[in-house]
């Protein structure tokens, strides 16, 4: 029987009005056992009973490497720490971030020169006040240059709505007067959300959010305006700063969760369709012992070009963008001796 399957996480089932409140289960409910609130942007949506479709190429897995270049303000705000919290101004945790700017986000271009990588430029538009030539080499090399605030000193989902519209006004017309084209795509400092951020991406004129990483396909996001915006996978786990900084792994051991990672969701793909990013921070993958190690993965990765669609979150968007979402198919249920499971 054929079925009609939603395309990447949209559902048969309509999604409940945005910030509405569930409804009862047919019965008076009791206190404290009614539906649990939900956010209204996505109904859920097993990921083995969703329409199929391709990569470019006939690819089934897209990967994309996230670079985070992030400009943190002197002796005030907030910032990833290697050491203990230090009277202002810290010196130690804040030169230790510059680090990224001044070398690590260097050596990471030329590994991915080298290697013939594209990448998605998750950027601070203070950088363009600070280190303006660093902004300038990787658009000069075609990579996608991705909305991520003005700072990462200073959280997003504590603004008024007014501020942070301002914001998001604020960044795009940023990289487009200096880099010549403006973002369609957002990551909030620290993935700091009110809860109209996903309503002010779509009514400022982006088309992507990499905030939400909660599916290994991209999702439909409804807004109150009614324009679409698409969650592109973003990773919380394949990113250097929780596994180094948070769970103190090792370079060698990231660099082979990439590799473990990668090849697991290469043989995933064959049922579905899916993408992998990896998030980068060069203060902290640009160090040279880490970057020998992430240059083993990515080489890792390379070997395998003809198979996967290695390319940037915007492309992502383009792509299923253009999709037909009407499209009948059978859902791509995994199978065990032939019986679906």
């Amino acid at each position: 029987m054929k079925h009609t399957a939603p395309l990447s996480g949209i559902s048969d089932h309509a999604a409940p009005t945005i910030g509405s409140a569930p409804g009862p289960l047919g019965t008076q409910a009791m206190p404290g056992f009614e539906p649990l609130r939900g956010h209204g942007r996505f109904p859920y949506s097993a990921i083995t009973r969703r329409a199929d479709y391709n990569w470019p190429n006939g690819a089934r897995l897209a990967v994309y490497l996230g670079l985070n270049l992030e400009h943190f303000a002197f002796g005030e705000g907030l910032g990833a720490r290697i050491g203990p919290v230090c009277p202002e101004p810290d010196i130690l945790n804040y030169a230790w971030r510059e680090y990224g700017n001044r070398v690590g986000a260097w050596r990471c271009l030329e590994l991915f020169d080298a290697l013939g990588l594209p990448a998605g430029v998750l950027a601070n538009t203070a950088l363009y006040d600070h280190c303006p030539e660093l902004m300038d080499a990787w658009v000069a090399r075609g990579d996608e240059l991705i909305g991520h605030g003005h700072t990462n000193a200073r959280q997003q989902g504590i603004l008024p709505e007014a501020q942070e519209r301002l914001l998001l006004e604020h960044c795009r017309e940023r990289m487009l007067a200096h880099s010549g084209k403006a973002p369609g795509g957002w990551l909030s400092p620290w993935i700091s959300e009110s809860d109209v951020t996903p309503d002010l991406l779509a009514e400022t004129g982006y088309r992507y959010t990499l905030n939400w990483a909660h599916d290994d396909q991209p999702v439909r996001m409804q807004t109150r305006s009614g324009t679409p915006l698409w969650s592109i996978p973003y990773p919380q786990e394949l990113n250097d700063i929780p596994m180094i900084i948070g769970r103190q792994m090792d370079g060698k051991d990231f660099a082979q969760m990439i590799i473990d990672n990668f090849d697991e969701m290469l043989e995933q793909s064959r049922q579905q369709p899916l993408v992998m990013g990896i998030a980068l921070h060069p203060y902290l993958i640009g160090q040279p012992y880490r970057l020998r190690h992430l240059r083993r993965a990515l080489e890792h990765l390379c070997r395998a070009r003809g198979d996967v669609w290695i390319t940037t979150p915007g492309a992502i968007c383009q792509h299923v963008d253009r999709l037909d979402l009407t499209t009948t198919m059978q859902p791509t249920h995994p199978t065990f001796n032939g019986a679906a499971v």
